[in-house]
């Protein structure tokens, strides 16, 4: 597969949405008897589609809509929810800052202390609203948030960093055991994020509930140009998918993946699930939603890091609601709404029944999938030639 790139060095191609396409096979499906449906420790949800925990994206107010939906939105415990009573006029501020200003606003607005009440706070917020509890921290603040979490009612908790493995080496702090973790915790737990083969075989060893996939993609993630660090999307989910298979053959326990980032329109969702995702996260297309607490604006979780920000604050504007972006009826033509109708419509015509069937589909490599015969709607910045 590695082709040599020098002296001694070889490297592999990997792929990402944009390079792939799925090819029809010979059974196709009425989209409206498909089912969507994916479970997450024992519980089954409608949307196979989680908000990412980003403060841009996720409020207590648009965890309980996405709840409402059938979704899963992940609230971050290690932002500005919780470190400031009121964090609407926080949000504001950071909306209303230009684009010179926001990178080092965004630097100040994260050096407040947390504040571990608003933790509970916010956690009774949401299930008072009837939402599904999922919180998210790095692994740092892990041991001490998941407790305070989970004895308010948590539903879920999400230990994500930049790049995770089961193996952490620190001699100036003491490292997250992760399975003794996830041994402690009475509600699931997701471990992200990691993009090979044999780090998700040692994760899914933690014992788990879930794994997030991806290194870089997010829209407003600028870990691959800082860092120099990922792999495109599709590669790492194939294989991330080919470990959780193993696992499955070898233990008999079947632990989801998720895709997370990289996807803004219906046709990366689909590819995404044709790679082998059980799930995806997405930041950028809910930041656009009315009920997103960025107001049209997006940043990563990374940009606040106070000596190398691995992220900038984008403008992706406010499109329609949460409910017309899930499921429609979309009113832009970029592909960026009704994403449950989008991947329904792409079973169906894959001949998929469900989320299991999309992982036997075929994929091929297609460079001009984007561009051929899209003359006229990149000339006119429509369609797909935004």
């Amino acid at each position: 597969m590695a082709e040599w790139i020098g002296i001694g060095k070889r490297a592999r191609r990997c792929y990402g949405f944009d390079e792939v396409a799925l090819a029809p096979g010979r059974v196709t499906v009425n989209p409206e008897e498909v089912d969507t449906t994916w479970e997450l420790g024992g519980k089954k949800f409608i949307v196979p589609i989680l908000a990412a925990a980003m403060d841009g994206v996720v409020s207590v107010k648009f965890a309980i809509e996405m709840s409402r939906l059938g979704g899963v939105a992940v609230l971050n415990l290690d932002g500005i929810q919780t470190r400031y009573d009121n964090p609407d006029e926080v949000l504001e501020e950071i909306s209303k800052s230009g684009p010179k200003e926001a990178t080092n606003l965004i630097q100040k607005v994260y050096t407040t202390p947390i504040k571990e009440k608003l933790i509970a706070k916010r956690v009774s917020e949401i299930k008072k609203g009837k939402g599904y509890a999922a919180l998210s921290c790095i692994p740092q603040n892990a041991e001490r948030f998941a407790a305070i979490a989970e004895d308010a009612g948590a539903d879920c908790f999400v230990v994500q960093s930049t790049v995770t493995t089961a193996k952490h080496i620190a001699s100036k702090y003491k490292p997250l055991d992760l399975k003794e973790f996830c041994k402690k915790r009475k509600i699931p737990v997701i471990i992200g994020n990691c993009v090979t083969y044999d780090v998700t075989l040692e994760l899914f060893e933690t014992g788990c509930a879930g794994i997030l996939v991806g290194v870089g993609p997010g829209a407003a993630c600028t870990t691959r140009g800082v860092l120099g660090i990922g792999v495109p999307q599709v590669t790492s989910t194939i294989d991330c998918a080919a470990a959780r298979d193993f696992y499955h053959q070898k233990t008999g326990k079947y632990i989801p993946i998720i895709t997370d980032g990289g996807m803004s329109r219906g046709g990366d969702v689909c590819k995404a699930f044709a790679s082998g995702a059980d799930a995806v996260m997405i930041g950028s297309a809910f930041a656009r939603s009315e009920e997103a607490p960025g107001k049209g604006f997006h940043w990563g979780m990374a940009t606040s890091h106070g000596n190398l920000p691995r992220g900038t604050r984008i403008n992706v504007g406010v499109t329609g609601n949460l409910s017309q972006i899930i499921f429609g009826p979309a009113i832009v033509d970029d592909g960026s709404q009704n994403l449950i109708g989008a991947l329904s419509t792409s079973m169906g015509a894959l001949g998929a029944k469900m989320i299991k069937e999309m992982h036997f589909v075929e994929i091929i490599i297609a460079p001009s999938i984007q561009t051929e015969g899209k003359i006229f709607q990149a000339a006119q910045r429509v369609g797909m030639g935004k």
